[in-house]
């Protein structure tokens, strides 16, 4: 089994609810490979998005790049519906004046069909998610 990223559309992955969504920066932007696009929210916190993998997969490494992220909080679900969340990291991050926030967790555990991101708050009005990778391995389709 090869190592890919799970978290791009190319492979599958799709994000199936986001809180707020701007038609020129829609949640999508995250997981299209592309590192010119991105989402953002739209005021308000907490802010949050689910990503479905169609399929159990084991996340070794997650990368998260964003802007104006303070707190953010990351849920996994292991059920064939996106139900039964469990709390699987929460990280405080470092604002980064003038460029993107690079923030790399190793995964502990990182069985999942369903990801959700919480941003439970940011430095600003607003905050960015330019792009979610995760590293790790298809291990078998939903049936």
């Amino acid at each position: 089994m090869r190592k890919v990223d799970l978290c791009l559309s190319s492979e599958g992955a799709e994000v199936i609810l986001a809180t707020s969504s701007d038609e020129k920066h829609p949640p999508e932007n995250m997981i299209d490979g592309n590192p010119e696009t991105f989402w953002t929210t739209t005021g308000m916190f907490p802010q949050e998005f689910i990503i479905c993998f169609h399929k159990q997969v084991r996340i070794e490494r997650l990368v998260i790049q964003s802007y104006f992220v303070r707190t953010l909080r990351i849920e996994k679900s292991t059920s064939k519906e996106p139900v039964d969340f469990e709390q699987w990291i929460e990280r405080d991050l470092v604002h980064t004046e003038g460029q993107l926030q690079n923030e790399e967790i190793m995964g502990r555990d990182g069985h999942a069909t369903y990801l959700r991101f919480i941003i439970v708050s940011a430095f600003d009005h607003f905050a960015s998610v330019h792009s979610i990778s995760a590293e790790g391995i298809a291990l078998s389709n939903l049936s």
